[in-house]
């Protein structure tokens, strides 16, 4: 649809020296291991985390799940903040692949502190799921954006550990919060047992996650993604188009941030908004105010060329990507501030 796209950074287009990148790429068949891309593209991630090995899926839900699946078994727990990508975004499959169960935390914009997960551990009875796995996210989507910093993250992880958890971070946005900090990878690496990243959201690529992990979890979950169809074979186009973006486009999503910003100090200043979430990243979350509903109001911004996504009844997420220049911020301002609604 033509206009600005504000609904999701997974509306992202390859670049046309990405595109280049795909087409120039040597493949092969990587259910048979034999794909030369595909296996730069795990080796490259796994040594830019310190990590042992990656996996490449299709999509996030598929490196989160058989994170959950590697790490538990049936009848466990899984320990999460209530907002969390996994609980709300991921058809509970958890509970079909895995048999697990989620014990969800209400914490503050999706982030817990080291007490609550101590708190959410369950005792050893016959008539209890067993915890098992505490999942962060970083950043959080439905948190607006929100950031753990790797002092909170590592404070979490050895709170988890003392209660034998496994520790697994959704970091689908991971690189849109160490933009910020300046944090490195290996230190997020060093903290967690498994990492989801997401190579399609504000990186460009088209298609694609990766699981981090050490050599024998890996080579559980590449077994358990090939029983559940995510097996691919002349997949180095794809990977290549990965290999692009974490080369290439790490860095400038601190634009994408800083436009988000831009977006959240606007709309802090409008009359016909009632709040904004905190803007740490490249997601700006903001609430109605009066009785103005979001699906009314996403109406006006459609016909004034701007998409964008409701968040509840009276609340909007606009997401900044590579696709949104700051020209396209500046219209997106101008025609906030010229609205009479």
């Amino acid at each position: 649809m033509p206009g600005i796209n504000l609904i999701s950074d997974t509306a992202t287009k390859p670049t046309k020296a990405m595109l280049a990148a795909m087409m120039a790429a040597e493949v092969g068949d990587d259910v048979f291991g034999q794909d030369p891309t595909v296996n730069r593209l795990e080796a490259t991630a796994a040594e830019r985390f310190g990590m042992e090995a990656a996996l490449l899926c299709p999509s996030g839900t598929m490196t989160n799940q058989l994170a959950i699946k590697c790490h538990t078994r049936a009848l466990d727990e899984v320990i999460c903040e209530e907002k969390s990508h996994i609980y709300q975004y991921e058809a509970g499959v958890y509970s079909l692949l895995s048999s697990v169960s989620v014990n969800l935390i209400k914490g503050e914009r999706g982030k817990i502190s080291p007490g609550q997960i101590s708190a959410a551990v369950k005792d050893h009875q016959d008539w209890l799921p067993i915890s098992k796995l505490a999942v962060l996210e970083n950043t959080c989507n439905k948190g607006g954006g929100s950031i753990y910093t790797i002092a909170q993250a590592r404070e979490l992880a050895e709170e988890a550990r003392r209660h034998d958890l496994a520790v697994h971070l959704d970091g689908a946005r991971l690189f849109n919060a160490l933009v910020e900090t300046g944090e490195s990878c290996t230190d997020w690496g060093a903290t967690f047992d498994t990492i989801s990243i997401c190579l399609s959201k504000g990186l460009g690529a088209p298609v694609g996650s990766l699981l981090l992990g050490d050599k024998d979890l890996i080579k559980r979950a590449r077994r358990f993604r090939k029983a559940i169809g995510g097996g691919m074979r002349q997949a180095g186009y794809l990977a290549a188009a990965g290999l692009y973006a974490l080369e290439h486009h790490v860095d400038r999503l601190k634009e994408d941030n800083d436009r988000a910003k831009r977006l959240g100090a606007t709309l802090s200043e409008l009359p016909f908004v009632a709040g904004v979430e905190p803007v740490e990243s490249n997601i700006c979350i903001f609430h109605l105010a009066g009785e103005r509903k979001a699906a009314d109001f996403l109406k006006v911004l459609a016909d004034k060329g701007i998409q964008a996504v409701p968040f509840g009844p009276q609340t909007i997420r606009f997401t900044t990507h590579l696709g949104v220049s700051d020209e396209d911020i500046t219209q997106v301002i101008s025609t906030l501030e010229e609205l009479e609604y």
